[in-house]
């Protein structure tokens, strides 16, 4: 008897091993406010990694496809439930991830005779100003961390990717570079440059330092030469109820130009 919390402190390791290599590949997500809210970006073609979950909320992935639609199904679900029987002003964030992925998450992650989430989920709700936006992360085994819940000074962006030197990577660049009251195009330029910096961070020759902006802007342009960009925005002054918008693959680019 007395084994078998070790057994089971064994398998949970073993678990974490595992899911941490299931998840390496993935392509990181930024999330950045801006002049006019937040903009989500990543680039790839196999399949959709941003999503819309309700009025004022979005939502990036990365992971298992099947698991992504299970936890973003389960985000919908919970968000309309409460927008119907309470109103759409009432539907939280907060409670969202504290109330219901996370604690469905982590119950998956530790119940060892079950399949665990794989999967990383990367929210962010906007506000009626910039101080009350909100960005927030689950991880696999239901942990979170968020900017704007602490005391701590807002940073107002976030990010997602496969592994833990990648996105510390892109949060010491985007300490660095990122501007608040940027316009969009420049947004979406230093979100790209976030991405190939967690991009880089992921390959076989990255070493302990940020890549210099000249190897950024390289690796930038070559991976846009063959690959599509998913990106997404909430708009905080739109007439609308509804704050989300994807921003078309031409679209982007076109803002790249200007």
């Amino acid at each position: 008897m007395i084994e078998e919390p070790y057994r089971w402190v064994e398998a949970i390791a073993n678990r974490r091993e595992y899911i941490e290599t299931q998840l390496a590949a993935g392509s990181p997500i930024a999330a950045v406010g801006y002049r006019d809210g937040i903009l989500f970006v990543t680039l790839g073609r196999a399949r959709q990694k941003i999503f819309e979950i309700y009025d004022r909320i979005a939502m990036g992935a990365i992971g298992h496809p099947g698991d992504i639609e299970r936890l973003r199904m389960a985000a919908i679900e919970l968000a309309s439930t409460e927008g119907f029987t309470r109103s759409a002003a009432d539907v939280s964030l907060r409670r969202l991830a504290h109330y219901s992925l996370s604690s469905v998450m982590k119950s998956a992650f530790e119940q060892v005779y079950g399949p665990p989430y794989l999967a990383r989920l990367l929210f962010a709700e906007i506000g009626s100003s910039p101080k009350e936006d909100l960005f927030l992360r689950i991880d696999y085994d239901g942990a979170i961390a968020a900017d704007g819940l602490t005391a701590q000074p807002r940073q107002r962006f976030a990010v997602l990717s496969g592994t833990r030197q990648s996105a510390e990577w892109m949060e010491t660049f985007l300490r660095k570079e990122h501007v608040t009251d940027a316009a969009l195009p420049d947004a979406i330029s230093l979100a790209l440059d976030a991405w190939s910096v967690g991009r880089l961070a992921m390959g076989e020759n990255a070493n302990k330092e940020l890549p210099e902006r000249d190897a950024v802007r390289k690796h930038r342009e070559e991976e846009l030469a063959k690959a599509g960009i998913e990106a997404a925005v909430l708009e905080r002054d739109r007439k609308s109820a509804i704050r989300y918008r994807t921003l078309a693959d031409e679209e982007v680019r076109s803002a790249l130009q200007k």
